[in-house]
């Protein structure tokens, strides 16, 4: 059972005033976004990426684009534990016009529409009149790895790191749905954010959840990661935690949520974000007539992180190969093991268990016996009996990535 990493309930008081604090400097300095440090080369076409370390309350960062800020965690941050440290944790926005300054005191949360009665949340009430709950989930882009997709595809260029794990902390989104009282009818429940759009016409960015997932008891809206309230970038004060999910329904700075009485038809959920409603969302290029559906659920993955393409071993010599795993919508059951090309494979170790949405290490042992190249494979396995496919998927959005990961080593 892992230690809780955020305030105990005596400490609210003092969580309070750390939200209020950031409040006010969390964006400090945003006129300079952009500049870089250093560079790092991604092994697909125009892999080329600056590193950068001015954004605020961030280290160092991958830039994939600056405005709106697409960040991206460097790779080798996943192999120093299965939490994201929240200075090095994926930057992902829609919309250019971000606030650089939410003021705690006068911020509000507003729940409305089809339900008995609209309210609206300070911050202080929902950390002083709910329920704290806890939960340890991945926070994964739909468009993550989108940059090995062959042919290639339109979008922002991520490797591997446009993903990470974190033990949120917040309110069940159940509870303030339950405090409004939700009237009979609702089919589904939107959610919306402080940021906006350059041109008037440009659509809000608003994500919706059917009622019945909305009111799970694990939809939640966090106010705190891994012990400290959310950086600015990540979605100040408030943001959407649907365990799970992709990332496209966490909304960050969350100050919207509408019961509806119909299905949503606003542009992010019927034109934007949709996936082939085929296996592993898998097409051939130029195929058409597919039906397409929103994309909503992950599925699993896994990943070496202690060595890259190129690693040197000797004949002989046993060294410990590891590297992180998740389930997906559910939780992971297994990591198996190739050092053969997949030939043959093995079960992997797993490292402590932090709930079934979150990242697990994974290791094993390895001891060349021969000279020469040799391919190592990696691949998850779920509850549900879903592993990652031996040929990547392809679709036109670059949506979903999903492969048995391999790395290249030579034994000499």
């Amino acid at each position: 059972m892992q230690r809780s990493l955020l305030p105990p309930p005596q400490s609210r008081r003092q969580f309070l005033r750390s939200m209020s604090g950031l409040g006010f400097t969390g964006l400090m300095g945003a006129s300079a976004w952009g500049g870089t440090e250093d560079s790092v080369e991604f092994p697909f076409v125009n892999g080329n990426r600056h590193v950068v370390k001015n954004y605020p309350q961030k280290g160092a960062m991958v830039l994939q684009r600056a405005r709106p800020p697409l960040l991206e965690t460097p790779f080798e941050v996943f192999d120093q534990g299965v939490f994201t440290p929240n200075d090095r944790f994926y930057v992902r926005w829609h919309l250019a016009n971000i606030p650089t300054v939410v003021d705690p005191a006068t911020f509000r949360l507003n729940v409305r529409g089809h339900v008995n009665q609209a309210i609206s949340f300070t911050l202080d009430d929902l950390i002083r009149q709910f329920k704290p709950m806890e939960i340890a989930a991945v926070n994964q882009c739909s468009g993550n790895s989108r940059g090995f997709f062959a042919p290639r595809v339109a979008g922002g260029e991520w490797a591997n790191g446009a993903m990470g794990n974190a033990l949120w902390r917040g309110v069940s989104l159940k509870a303030l749905l339950d405090r409004a009282g939700v009237k009979a009818g609702a089919q589904q429940v939107r959610f919306n954010g402080l940021d906006t759009g350059i041109l008037p016409q440009t659509p809000d960015f608003m994500k919706s959840l059917d009622v019945d997932h909305a009111l799970d008891g694990e939809v939640m809206i966090a106010y705190a990661m891994n012990g400290k309230p959310l950086p600015l970038l990540n979605g100040y004060p408030l943001r959407l935690v649907v365990p799970g999910w992709y990332a496209t329904y966490w909304i960050k700075m969350l100050n919207d949520i509408e019961v509806l009485d119909r299905p949503d038809e606003n542009f992010w959920m019927t034109k934007a974000y949709l996936i082939p409603d085929t296996p592993h969302a898998d097409i051939v290029p130029g195929q058409a007539g597919v039906k397409l559906i929103p994309i909503n659920r992950m599925v699993p993955r896994s990943f070496f992180t202690n060595i890259k393409n190129a690693a040197k071993f000797r004949v002989g010599e046993t060294r410990t190969v590891r590297g992180i795993a998740f389930g997906g919508d559910v939780a992971l059951t297994k990591v198996l093991f190739s050092s053969d090309a997949g030939n043959h494979w093995q079960e992997a170790r797993l490292g402590p268990d932090h709930g079934r949405y979150s990242f697990r290490q994974w290791s094993m042992d390895f001891r060349p016996s021969s000279r020469g190249p040799q391919t190592l494979m990696v691949k998850a396995l779920n509850t549900a009996g879903a592993s990652q496919p031996e040929r990547a998927n392809w679709n036109g959005s670059g949506f979903m990535r999903n492969v048995i990961e391999s790395v290249a080593v030579q034994a000499a």
